[in-house]
């Protein structure tokens, strides 16, 4: 079932509300409205091959969890879930009778110190990334093989394109071959060794190669030199380049010039959601709810419009988390959710609905 057959069929759909920052109380000018529900499988659907877990729309800012999937993300204690089932009310766009069934309340746990924390974890991940990208740009140009080889040369290293400039040598008239018992370590020669007529490969075969390439060398003639070649270190400049030009690619033009505006380059967005994701947290513990309308807005914003430092954000990060470790240790909350309960809830569910849908096509 695709995302637009679904919306034609509202039949099965459990719950419909909006979510993200206007649930959170924390709109803004340019904030998108975000809806999240839960719906329930067809039930020829359920019964045969073509399961589905969740649905969403191409920009993911509309999803809707299959109602197996959410309670067994309840049980989990998933922020994104747990907020879902306590939507404010003027949020829910539509509830079915059957839902009165699940109350979050019934499936808060110990667990959450471990759920809320890592996503904060993951925010704080995700600013630093920003933060990274920012301070340390790549160059617009990709570099090559040739940038992460070098030469053995007096008691150190030059980089190979050095040692090529000072002997006037170019790439394509070299050749390697491999150094016995060395990990990527060759023996260089040049063009200018062969008396036969025969030429060198060169170090690598082009400009887009991903490796050096080796050559037939004959026996009497002697190496120039030794070359190294980084090989992990060029991996990890591959992985990072794509990343960073995917980052570049995808990015939300407005938020990154939000950053850039306030100086500080971090994403001021993902450490708001630290701290909301903390202070919810917190209040699990202290008084059993999930409070999704936030009243620290003040708060929050302030960190979201870059008013702190990044060093003085994680200070108070960290004693938060402590803060928050001695709540949970102290608290009477269960351990973990009641697995059975939730799997009782789920085939109540299941029965009563297509029970009904049974009734109303007879």
């Amino acid at each position: 079932m695709t995302y637009s057959e679904f919306k034609r069929q509202k039949q099965f759909i459990l719950l419909d509300c909006i979510s993200g920052s206007t649930a959170y109380n924390l709109k803004v000018a340019g904030s998108d409205t975000d809806k999240k529900g839960i719906f329930i499988m067809p039930q020829n659907q359920l019964y045969g091959f073509n399961r589905q877990e969740q649905i969403g729309n191409d920009s993911n800012d509309e999803v809707y969890f299959e109602i197996g999937r959410f309670l067994e993300l309840l049980t989990k204690n998933n922020p994104n879930i747990l907020e879902l089932l306590s939507t404010p009310q003027q949020f829910i766009l539509y509830k079915h009778p059957l839902l009165s069934l699940i109350k979050a309340e019934d499936f808060l746990s110990k667990l959450c110190l471990d759920t809320f924390a890592g996503y904060a974890q993951t925010q704080i991940k995700k600013a630093r990334g920003l933060n990274k990208k920012i301070n340390k740009p790549l160059d617009s140009e990709r570099k090559s093989v040739l940038d992460f080889c070098y030469v053995v040369h007096g008691n150190g290293s030059v980089p190979l394109k050095e040692w090529l400039n000072e002997t006037g040598y170019s790439q394509q008239h070299c050749g390697l071959t491999d150094l016995s018992h060395f990990r990527d370590v060759y023996l260089l020669y040049h063009q200018s060794q062969l008396t036969d007529g025969t030429w060198f490969r060169g170090i690598v075969s082009g400009t887009d190669a991903d490796d050096v390439q080796l050559s037939s060398v004959p026996k009497t003639i002697e190496p120039l030199a030794v070359m190294n070649f980084n090989k992990d270190g060029y991996s990890v400049y591959c992985r990072e380049y794509r990343e960073y030009k995917t980052w570049e690619e995808k990015r939300n033009q407005r938020r990154y010039q939000s950053t850039l505006s306030h100086g500080k380059s971090y994403d001021a967005k993902n450490m708001m959601h630290t701290f909301r994701l903390l202070n919810m947290a917190e209040e699990i513990a202290l008084y059993s709810e999930i409070r999704v309308h936030r009243t620290d807005r003040d708060f929050l914003l302030e960190v979201r419009n870059g008013e702190f430092e990044f060093d003085a954000l994680m200070k108070m990060i960290d004693e938060k988390m402590e803060q928050i470790k001695d709540l949970y240790q102290k608290s009477d909350l269960p351990d973990r959710p009641n697995t059975n309960a939730a799997e009782d809830i789920l085939i109540q569910i299941r029965k009563c609905f297509y029970e009904r849908d049974i009734r109303q096509t007879l």
